[in-house]
């Protein structure tokens, strides 16, 4: 008698052009700018700590960041075979498990890089890399609220990395000054992630995901994205007035007058305007993270 036989056919190793397209290079210039925000915020010489700045780099862009776009697409692999059919995992460039195993590489990599530099740092990507996880996979899977969700994204883009670029410049735990700056901008980044939810309400109504636009609405989702974005700043010009920076809080002023007067357009119709907004009052808005960043530096 015959005895049957099944072949396993290997899976191969993913491109590096596929893996490097899975991590997303485009999504770290947020969180890198908010890292530079931290070592200007610092206010210690560049030359004095350029090895711990390099390392700081690699990890708020490529490892963290880049692992979280891997933690999230293996866990929307399903949702995307539907919606974005040509990514790596759903077109089968990326096969098997090698999505999952990129995701724990790079997870793992980056406790290692943040081990080497220092403490604090440390801390911060372990949390970094616990939301990436919390954010994406069950049971948690955060980005299906739409309080919780853009929270976890602005808490870990603008927070963690300014955190982490002052941490690894100063050697040790930021000022209370930096660090209450740095808490304010996080809050105000929620009304940018939110408002970065405008460009998919279809597909997060359809999917279950309640971010925001789809539970309030967009018309009144959006004047609560500007209120959000618009109340912290007023409180950072404040508090660098207090601390004697005049020339910060009065760039900062600037720019939120500027965000203010975009807002009225974007309110007269959301759904229309918010991917302009995205491009230009969140420009203005993370200028006068900057701005503020070399008033607490200087």
């Amino acid at each position: 008698m015959a005895r049957s036989t099944t072949t396993t056919v290997p899976v191969p190793f993913p491109a590096p052009r596929d893996v490097v397209e899975l991590l997303k290079p485009i999504t770290w210039f947020p969180p890198i700018w908010a890292f530079m925000c931290g070592v200007v915020s610092s206010g210690v010489p560049i030359a004095d700590r350029w090895g711990f700045l390099i390392a700081g780099v690699l990890l708020t862009g490529p490892l963290v960041c880049g692992t979280s776009q891997a933690v999230n697409d293996w866990f929307d692999r399903r949702v995307d075979a539907i919606n974005q059919p040509e990514r790596p995992i759903p077109s089968g460039r990326i096969a098997g498990r090698w999505g999952l195993f990129i995701a724990i590489i790079g997870t793992a990599l980056s406790a290692v890089v943040a081990a080497a530099t220092e403490p604090w740092v440390f801390v911060a990507t372990l949390l970094g890399l616990a939301c990436a996880w919390a954010y994406s996979a069950p049971p948690f899977r955060l980005k299906a609220s739409g309080l919780w969700g853009p929270a976890v994204v602005a808490l870990t883009y603008e927070g963690l990395t300014w955190f982490t670029g002052a941490a690894v410049m100063l050697g040790t735990l930021p000022p209370a000054p930096v660090l209450m700056v740095l808490i304010l901008y996080s809050v105000g980044a929620h009304g940018i992630m939110t408002l970065n939810d405008f460009k998919a309400v279809e597909g997060d109504r359809l999917t279950g995901l309640r971010s925001l636009p789809v539970v309030l609405g967009l018309d009144r989702a959006a004047r609560i994205a500007c209120a959000v974005m618009a109340l912290p700043q007023l409180v950072v010009v404040s508090l660098l007035l207090r601390w004697e920076h005049p020339v910060a809080a009065a760039a900062v002023a600037l720019v939120l007058a500027g965000q203010l007067v975009l807002m009225r357009r974007l309110l007269a119709d959301p759904r229309r305007h918010a991917p302009w907004y995205n491009a230009t009052g969140t420009t203005l808005y993370v200028l006068g993270m900057l701005a503020a960043a070399f008033g607490l530096g200087a």
